[in-house]
């Protein structure tokens, strides 16, 4: 990767990946000098889900499933009955035409209809405790059916025909439906596929809800809609005239892994957002082959992080989970999330800027406070782990939504475009409001 760093260019817009996953993108200031800092926006790409264990093969009653494991934290009773679709990556074995030698592709696959179904058990088979608590146990009430034995047996023997030849044991753990569906959507033989990483997902699309079309129903909005306006917002400033002016990097990092802790390669706690800084810094200094860490340390104090992830609405019919003056509407402003045991990083000083930012930009945005009630535990984000690993001033923000890790997630349409304006302000305005403070 290390030749790449050296094309980048003043007034320039770049991307790159981690493990496919994670993805940082920037843009350069068409006055940016080498020590100056970054006005960073940092988000997650995960969200909870139920992943497909290394051995799919599972079974029961004349039935086939699929074996999967619970990823983060889900409201689980949410994903009975429903549609669910299968994505992610595929590793496929291939021939190279030019050196015939072996090689492994990546590959991304993504099936967009109703494989799979975890369904509920009918309430004549409960006992009255049961249908009191809808209680799910993780390893035995989720796998999700996707065929009755007697018709997928074809598929079972063609399977058969393949994979268990070379003793491949990781092949012979698989669902033969599965890993026909796999090569039929790649066009390969199941023979090539040497492993996977796969999800299953809502096949229901988006769609507007409420009486006026003012919210927004999905999947995933924890933390997608917060990607999306990041991504918004650096395409649109990179083309704007205000990048004439800008001395700083405008950054969007969006990390992996954030449900589960943000402890890998590709998660917050790791080292993609230091190594993005001193990287960017020294590819564009004259200098660039010599390391001077001076030039770090001065980008690190001019540096901010907007720590952006979905906040808690008030839920009008549990509103008493809510701290009574910091409850959070939705169409109604960004959030600003505040805790004095650092669970969210924000600051006096940063949540000012936040809202000093909110204020004077060119389209003013309404702003919100959360505070946790005090009997209640909060919630973290990668707000704590940058700001700890990298020393650079963060603030924790969200926009409003219900149904957090629920299947089917709902937020107000408003708060998107309050949130597109925040961020434009921050890329365009940051560094007036930064050198207008002492200290």
């Amino acid at each position: 990767m290390t030749p790449m760093w050296a094309k980048y260019a003043i007034g320039g817009s770049y991307y790159y990946t981690v493990n496919h996953s994670t993805l940082v993108a920037f843009t350069v200031g068409v006055k940016f000098k080498p020590g100056n800092g970054f006005k960073i926006i940092g988000g997650h790409t995960d969200s909870p889900h139920l992943k497909v264990k290394p051995m799919s093969k599972r079974g029961g009653s004349e039935c086939v499933q699929l074996g999967v494991e619970c990823y983060g934290g889900g409201l689980w009773h949410t994903w009975f009955d429903r549609d669910l679709g299968i994505s992610g990556r595929v590793l496929v074995r291939k021939i190279d035409p030019e050196t015939q030698k072996e090689k492994i592709e990546q590959q991304i696959i993504s099936i967009h209809k109703p494989i799979a179904r975890v369904s509920s058990l009918c309430i004549h088979l409960q006992t009255a405790e049961e249908r009191g608590a809808f209680k799910v146990n993780k390893e035995e009430h989720l796998s999700p059916i996707i065929g009755t034995k007697t018709l997928l047996e074809a598929a079972v023997a063609k399977q058969l025909n393949h994979p268990g030849e070379d003793g491949d044991s990781w092949n012979k753990g698989q669902e033969p439906a599965l890993m026909n569906l796999i090569a039929s959507e790649l066009g390969i033989e199941t023979k090539q596929i040497c492993n996977f990483e796969l999800g299953l997902f809502d096949c229901q699309a988006a769609s507007l809800g409420g009486i006026k079309s003012e919210f927004l129903n999905s999947a995933r909005l924890d933390n997608l809609a917060t990607v999306y306006v990041a991504l918004e917002t650096i395409l649109e400033h990179s083309r704007s005239e205000d990048l004439v002016e800008d001395d700083m990097i405008s950054l969007v990092a969006c990390f992996d892994h954030e449900e589960i802790g943000s402890s890998s390669t590709q998660g917050a706690g790791s080292p993609v957002m230091s190594d993005a800084v001193d990287r960017i810094t020294y590819a564009l200094a004259e200098n660039g082959s010599r390391r001077d860490t001076e030039l770090h340390a001065s980008a690190v104090r001019k540096s901010f992080i907007f720590s952006v992830d979905q906040a808690h609405a008030v839920h009008p019919n549990y509103s008493s989970k809510h701290e009574k003056n910091h409850g959070p509407k939705m169409n109604a402003g960004v959030v600003l999330k505040t805790n004095q045991n650092q669970r969210y990083a924000t600051n006096g000083v940063t949540g000012f800027f936040a809202r000093e930012l909110a204020r004077k930009g060119k389209t003013k945005v309404p702003m919100q406070e959360f505070v946790v009630r005090s009997d209640c535990p909060c919630g973290s984000t990668i707000g704590p782990i940058l700001s700890a690993n990298t020393g650079i001033r963060t603030v924790d923000l969200g926009m409003p939504q219900l149904s957090m890790h629920s299947c089917r997630e709902v937020m107000g349409i408003a708060d998107l475009t309050h949130c597109l304006n925040l961020f434009l302000a921050f890329f365009k305005q940051f560094n007036e409001l930064d050198n207008s403070i002492e200290g």
